[in-house]
């Protein structure tokens, strides 16, 4: 039988290749035939995916809280995998620089468009009875979503409002992270003390957000913008893409976070505290920490205005989208 020439082809590639590694084809090939046929389950090791929620309580909706925040953790994952690709690039490609944040914002706009769930997808009652389980553990612990900050600014640009003119790029990465902004929301404002959730996560995370921090010391996103052709610099798809990624990350995620806050923790005039202790009111409005990755795209207005039309929105006693 004649032998199709696309196959001999394809084995003298294979041949040739396994020959270069100093390996034998023939041993790949009877790999190859004993080898199960692949599964849809099996290849997204589905059953384990499935056997990852484990409730605390007896509550059912505890279930759909467990998932989301896992889902959630995924779609940090994609971002970050199109981050890094962007951080490490040294082609500055402007058609590969917009695809990378393009694909940044279409996830984060899918997890922004999914917090309906978490606002309107549980019973209140349900929600502050379970919760209790889950102390001190909190959304705040998410390590993905602080390396998703690194990968995009500098440090300085992360530090708490109250201290950030008196640092610079010129500080170490350590005395930085000392002072970032979210460390804030985590600490009692009477006694300046630390909660038990950041204690936990600074001994679990710091090493690895410190080491991260250092690997892209000049080459966060923003750096990367700042070291492009100045052609490619104005190019106006580009900076529309990056003030959308500023606005999904710094503004409408938060604000999110900030409505489902507001329905659960909000009510008759006595705030609930959030299970890891942080306070929400001061730690998620925009308006407040004016965290910005790329400030330069904006006016002094558009800086000074940072997120303020929604968190109005939020507060006011007319809006009753977060209290229904």
């Amino acid at each position: 039988m004649k032998q199709d020439p696309k196959i001999q082809s394809q084995i003298n590639k294979l041949e040739e290749k396994y020959k270069n590694s100093g390996q034998d084809l023939s041993s790949y090939l009877d790999g190859l035939l004993y080898q199960r046929y692949l599964t849809y389950w099996d290849y997204i090791h589905l059953d384990t995916l499935l056997s990852l929620q484990v409730p605390r309580t007896h509550f059912p909706d505890e279930e759909i809280f467990i998932m989301y925040h896992q889902i959630t953790e995924l779609y940090f994952k994609l971002i970050l995998h199109e981050q890094k690709q962007i951080v490490e690039d040294r082609s500055q490609d402007l058609t590969f620089f917009i695809e990378k944040v393009r694909r940044i914002n279409s996830y984060f706009k899918a997890l922004i468009s999914s917090f309906s769930i978490m606002i309107k997808g549980m019973e209140r009652e349900q929600f502050l009875r379970y919760r209790m389980a889950l102390l001190p553990a909190s959304g705040f612990q998410s390590a993905q979503y602080r390396m998703i900050e690194i990968y995009a600014t500098p440090l300085e640009n992360m530090l708490h409002f109250t201290e950030r003119s008196n640092f610079s790029g010129v500080d170490t990465i350590e005395d930085l992270f000392e002072h970032v902004y979210w460390k804030k929301g985590a600490t009692d404002l009477k006694t300046g003390e630390k909660t038990l959730t950041l204690k936990q996560f600074e001994t679990r995370y710091t090493p690895r957000l410190l080491r991260i921090a250092n690997q892209v010391k000049n080459s966060t996103i923003y750096q990367k913008y700042l070291q492009l052709p100045d052609e490619s610099k104005n190019n106006e798809e580009l900076i529309d893409s990056l003030k959308q990624l500023d606005m999904n990350a710094n503004v409408n995620w938060p604000l999110m976070h900030m409505g489902s806050a507001y329905r659960y923790l909000a009510k008759e005039g006595k705030d609930v505290e959030a299970t890891g202790g942080t306070n929400w009111k001061q730690y998620l409005p925009p308006s407040f920490q004016k965290i910005i990755f790329f400030p330069t795209l904006y006016s002094e207005y558009e800086l000074d205005t940072w997120g303020k039309e929604w968190v109005d929105h939020i507060f006011n006693p007319e809006n009753k989208e977060y209290k229904e």
